[in-house]
């Protein structure tokens, strides 16, 4: 068996995107919790930055509701292109002050989620997402319909004339 044909009998592609999608969704649904459940003291510290309360909210919302698009892959696409759009804010607002080495790595972390966001948001969730369970659990609820349905329309019957 050849490496492609073990990586296609055991979708490792679809492994794979999941277990990329759980990764790189991780450290926001930590975050956001964090700021979630810590509400008052990042209310504080966003304020020292010049943020309000409502783009705290925002980004929490963001955070932890992309997060999750991207961890279960319900629009995954969508939620990936947000998070990679935020990663690539956050680095240019909040860590471009060069001569310090953690704002550098923090800059530059920021800016490989944001490539690892939109490969993803370019890829698409794989078959081991949410989206797909539920597309084809409504496909097979529509034909299930539509063959109940033709069930039950009642057959006209037919004049059948003899010579």
């Amino acid at each position: 068996m050849t490496p492609t044909e073990f990586a296609e009998k055991f979708h490792a592609k679809d492994v794979t995107l999941l277990a990329g999608r759980l990764l790189l969704s991780l450290i926001f649904l930590h975050e956001g919790l964090q700021l979630a459940t810590h509400f008052e003291g990042a209310q504080r510290a966003m304020a020292a930055l010049g943020i309000g309360a409502p783009l705290l909210l925002a980004t929490i919302v963001l955070q932890l509701g992309a997060g999750l698009s991207v961890a279960l892959g319900i629009l995954a696409r969508l939620g990936a292109l947000g998070l990679g759009l935020f990663c690539l804010m956050t680095a240019s607002l909040f860590h471009t002050n060069f001569a310090s080495q953690n704002e550098l790595l923090h800059f530059e972390k920021d800016l490989a989620i944001a490539g690892g966001m939109f490969i993803l948001a370019l890829s698409g969730a794989g078959r081991l997402a949410t989206d797909r369970v539920l597309v084809a659990m409504m496909k097979g609820r529509a034909v299930a319909v539509s063959k109940a349905e033709t069930a039950t329309v009642p057959v006209e019957p037919h004049l059948v004339t003899r010579d």
